[in-house]
């Protein structure tokens, strides 16, 4: 069985998750705790690490078992393909989500034009614009410096800034 990428309507991870599993449908909806501040207190609620996702393992003949759950929009799919997401990085999502503190794990998508700082490594504390990618490299422009640089996101800690 392979675990599958679902897209479901905003806010309704938690619901489509909750739902599939009661269809005897194997789901995984990481949930990290974070803190809510309202006008009267602090609270600790569990939010989706990625919104509007939820995976499913499932045999590929089994994919169409998913649309009967209000809040499934789609599978997610890559180069033509229904994304599949390998069990090893299930566990590490897992692994992560156990072991971290969860105000230290974040989600961040940057694009072309995103600014961002840099929070690891020698080009610790600049800050720059993403300028292009290529593949899992983002070419970054260093006003400071005045030079552009790749970063590989998996290995240095960057944020998203403005």
């Amino acid at each position: 069985m392979l675990w599958f990428v679902l897209y479901t309507r905003s806010r309704s991870e938690k619901m489509v998750a909750d739902s599939l599993q009661q269809k005897g449908i194997e789901v995984y909806c990481p949930l990290r705790k974070v803190k809510r501040k309202w006008s009267d207190r602090i609270k600790i609620i569990e939010e989706p690490l990625f919104r509007s996702y939820c995976f499913v393992k499932l045999e590929e003949k089994d994919r169409h078992l998913a649309f009967g759950v209000p809040g499934v929009v789609r599978y997610l799919f890559w180069l033509k393909k229904p994304a599949i997401v390998r069990q090893v990085e299930i566990d590490t999502i897992k692994y992560m989500l156990n072991n971290f503190d969860h105000d230290l794990i974040e989600v961040i998508d940057l694009k072309v034009a995103d600014r961002l700082r840099i929070n690891s490594g020698v080009m610790m504390d600049l800050e720059g614009e993403v300028v292009d990618q290529h593949g899992k490299l983002l070419i970054v422009k260093i006003d400071s410096i005045g030079l552009c640089i790749s970063i590989d996101p998996r290995k240095n800690k960057l944020e998203k800034i403005g």
